[in-house]
């Protein structure tokens, strides 16, 4: 009879066999092939957290928006100011922000599809956000400080973004839902009208704009038409910040700009 640690080879040539030696291994994850369901965890990179939120406002004036932008009272906020004085930034970040603490389910990104002068930008091909693209990017430009472009892609598949052209809302209401509408110095006051009428319940606009980039008569321009009469007749529910070349952030040169401008 042949003892247990014995092989064929072994019995046949009368030699006992020798237990195999301990298996060494040069690393931990050669360890974990043979140890752990023969299985290698070739992507073990967690996922990145999400960049943390907070809203700071850096001059007064930008104080008294994020009052606005976060006072409960308030359903519509109204932002007028020169280029990089941080209207757009700030309330996609309360934006971003409601979204993350789930007073709100979903963003909707609206601006008047304008080109700026004479400049045409033809057909554009793709879907509506591929469209609207051109017209969205500063604002889509804040939602990936914050988020990956996958992620990004995500929410606009399931609706949790929305980018809405301004001509195309007519007839909806937004519920629980935060519209940032851009760029409405270039707004009729028919499509202002039509704008802010579009509110829902749980929901709130925030309306920026420059007046001295408007590609409209003050005659025909919305941003224009509803400040002033939010001047001869103060709303509950609606206020109106203004900014000016002192609240500007993006780059110190660009108050110099202003003021070579200024007529």
């Amino acid at each position: 009879m042949f003892n247990r640690g014995e092989t064929d080879l072994s019995r046949a040539r009368g030699v006992k066999a020798q237990a195999p030696k301990a298996q060494t291994y040069r690393t931990q994850r050669q360890k974990q092939h043979y140890e752990v369901g023969n299985t290698i965890d070739f992507n073990p990179t967690k996922k990145p957290r999400m960049k943390q939120l907070e809203v700071v406002p850096k001059s007064r004036a930008q104080e008294s928006l994020v009052v606005a932008l976060f006072d409960p009272e308030v359903n519509i906020t109204i932002a007028i100011g020169p280029a990089g004085t941080g209207k757009t930034y700030l309330a996609m970040q309360a934006a971003i922000k409601a979204l993350r603490t789930g007073e709100i389910e979903k963003i909707v990104l609206t601006r008047p599809a304008v080109g700026v002068d004479d400049e045409k930008h033809g057909f554009l091909p793709g879907d509506i956000n591929q469209k609207m693209e051109p017209w969205t990017r500063p604002l889509l430009d804040v939602l990936h400080e914050y988020y990956t472009p996958k992620d990004v892609a995500q929410m606009l598949e399931d609706q949790i973004i929305e980018i809405s052209p301004l001509a195309f809302m007519r007839g909806r209401t937004f519920k629980n839902a935060w519209i940032v509408a851009d760029e409405m110095q270039n707004a009729t006051p028919g499509q202002m009208k039509m704008l802010l009428t579009r509110i829902g319940q749980g929901s709130s606009i925030v309306v920026t704009g420059d007046v001295e980039q408007a590609d409209r008569a003050a005659s025909n321009n919305g941003l224009m038409d509803i400040a002033k009469r939010l001047s001869l007749t103060p709303t509950k529910g609606l206020s109106v910040c203004y900014l000016g070349a002192k609240d500007v952030q993006r780059h110190p040169i660009i108050e110099s700009v202003l003021e070579l401008y200024t007529d």
